[in-house]
């Protein structure tokens, strides 16, 4: 049996623009490389694809460098889609863009409307529950207005405590199947995860968090071998996806798409 949190028939993502070189990111690490960037976002679209769903990829934003990481503007699920508010405020007009796009899709759109943020890189939906982390982007406010909504929806959030120092909930994890979550060992010593079989990122390799479950394979950062012979040795398909420059401004694998089915 397939499950909405780990296999989808739909996904939208955005191409990033040559403003991407101005994005955020908590240290300056140097400027992404916009052809290398563009390369390994070809190669993402088609990984997608070619598990057979429909990616519908949008023009870049060059008014908002930070656009591509489109997770952040929505949460989608089996009801609905839901229009978040982002914590940054470089980013707010994101959501303007993806509405209409998401408004053609899904009979349902919620919206959070504040006075709370809330960004979808902190929230993680495993099937049974929506584990949200706040953040320096996702305030108490944020979660008990999503609450709201998934209340009237039937699925039950849980709120946590993103760590000090890391952007996001998912940048320290990702769901591997409705079991099983890939963490750093620092995101689970909070507790957050009990209930679910935890693998844990090898020493050093912390940066591999953030990958994506998309249908029967797993979107995993190149460039961590001991992680990717841990996925394989667990069963998992590995496609490695080359993000060193999404990396440079704090992204990764499930920060480039919106999933869901429709």
């Amino acid at each position: 049996m397939t499950s909405p949190a780990t296999h989808f028939s739909h996904a939208v993502s955005r191409r990033p623009g040559q403003s991407v070189t101005g994005g955020l990111r908590a240290e300056d690490r140097g400027a992404p490389d916009l052809v290398r960037m563009l390369a390994a976002h070809d190669a993402y679209i088609a990984t997608l694809r070619a598990t057979g769903a429909e990616v519908t990829v949008l023009d870049p934003l060059e008014e908002y460098p930070d656009a591509l990481f489109v997770e952040d503007t929505a949460l989608c699920l089996p009801e609905g889609a839901i229009m978040m508010r982002p914590g940054a405020p470089s980013r707010m007009g994101e959501v303007d863009h993806m509405r209409p796009v998401l408004a053609g899709m899904f009979d349902d759109l919620r919206e959070i409307t504040g006075p709370g943020h809330i960004e979808g890189g902190d929230i993680l939906y495993t099937g049974r529950e929506v584990l949200v982390g706040k953040s320096a982007r996702t305030d108490a406010a944020g979660v008990a207005e999503l609450r709201a909504i998934l209340d009237d929806w039937g699925h039950p959030l849980r709120e946590l405590q993103t760590p000090e120092g890391v952007l996001h909930f998912k940048t320290d994890c990702s769901l591997l199947d409705p079991e099983t979550i890939l963490s750093t060992r620092l995101l689970d010593s909070g507790g957050c995860f009990e209930g679910y079989r935890v693998l844990h990122l090898p020493d050093g390799e912390e940066a591999a968090a953030n990958a994506i479950r998309f249908n029967d394979v797993v979107l995993l950062p190149d460039g961590f071998p001991r992680t990717a012979e841990m996925l394989t040795r667990e069963g998992y398909d590995i496609r490695p996806i080359d993000n060193t420059d999404c990396a440079l401004l704090d992204g990764g694998m499930s920060c480039l798409s919106l999933r869901f089915i429709l």
